[in-house]
């Protein structure tokens, strides 16, 4: 066949196919009786070999070595191509990450997208000290910055940048509530645990009342600081979760202090002292002790009864930290 006709039933156009001669790659063999060259079958067969490996992804140059090559390994192959693509991927994922937040700071003119370019790189610093310096300098505008800043933080490994960035983004205050709440739901739980510390360290009406919504999040770190935020605003169905931090010993100081203000502020001091000794059955050596701390600072007699059984228990442990906490218990506790 000559060009044209390879060309018309290919698809492959007539100027790729001279280039592809011009390179040694596909050349026609055959000649017509006026000269002309001419594709064999053989021809024909390389031709379409080349195209389906250029659908691979595999470069001009690639697919020459290959064919060139009778020891080529195609698995060697494939992974090198399985590489190469996730490797763009990665590349044009973040490529359209730093679009996404471009398009959030809603730019009017260029200069918006330059500033915002500009925040990104210095954000995105190879060097973990250069970050910490650019979040301590950030002087920008909170409204317009906080996607490409709350990114930053929640993807922050390097504790003192982590710090800064989240001291950045208590500055900037309610405007990085909603994009740090959507994050509490994050597959990743490194970043939901960061969203978790910037709206602590928040610490807005909104940012708590945010938290305070979270209680029944499958993240035990995030139920159980939603569970602390919750009894800071008086909500009795935070004891059981309370008192479950107490016996796992996560945040358990925090926890029987929320409980001690439930009891004292919220007339809840029997339900707790209950919830506490229910606690303590089947509880280990170490919960028990925790839970007896915990009875000590709350008041009313139910919480005081409890601890005085306690004094006799088989675990010297208990019993000592019972007695000692009987004798320093203040008497109206």
């Amino acid at each position: 066949m000559l060009i044209g006709e390879v060309s018309t039933q290919s698809g492959i156009s007539a100027r790729m196919l001279r280039h592809y001669d011009s390179i040694g790659l596909v050349s026609p063999t055959g000649r017509t009786r006026g000269g002309y060259r001419q594709y064999s079958e053989e021809d024909v067969r390389r031709l379409f070999h080349v195209e389906g490996l250029r659908s691979l992804g595999l470069s001009l140059q690639d697919i020459a070595d290959v064919l060139g090559d009778l020891s080529f390994s195609p698995a060697a192959m494939v992974e090198q191509l399985v590489a190469r693509t996730r490797d763009r991927l990665t590349r044009e994922e973040e490529l359209l990450r730093r679009l996404d937040q471009v398009r959030a700071s809603e730019p009017a003119a260029w200069s918006d997208v330059l500033r915002t370019i500009g925040l990104m790189r210095g954000l995105d610093s190879d060097d973990p000290s250069a970050r910490q310096r650019f979040a301590l300098s950030f002087t920008g505008e909170g409204d317009r910055d906080v996607v490409p800043l709350v990114d930053a933080a929640l993807k922050e490994a390097e504790p003192n940048v982590a710090g800064a960035l989240d001291w950045v983004l208590a500055r900037i205050g309610d405007s990085a509530v909603p994009v740090l709440a959507e994050a509490l739901d994050a597959p990743d739980a490194a970043r939901r645990h960061r969203a978790l510390t910037a709206l602590v360290k928040i610490g807005t009406p909104r940012a708590s009342a945010v938290l305070a919504d979270a209680y029944r999040h499958p993240d035990p770190a995030v139920s159980g600081r939603a569970a602390l935020v919750r009894a800071e605003r008086g909500e009795a169905d935070t004891i059981p979760a309370l008192v479950a931090l107490v016996v796992e010993g996560r945040d358990d100081v925090d926890a029987a202090d929320a409980l001690a203000r439930l009891a004292s502020r919220h007339d809840r001091a029997d339900e707790i002292a209950r919830a506490l000794a229910a606690a303590l059955t089947g509880a280990t050596g170490a919960a028990r002790r925790r839970l007896a701390s915990a009875l000590a600072v709350v008041p009313g007699p139910k919480a005081q009864a409890t601890l005085t059984g306690l004094v006799d228990d088989p675990d010297r442990g208990v019993a000592l930290t019972a007695s000692f906490l009987l004798r320093v218990r203040p008497p109206d506790t």
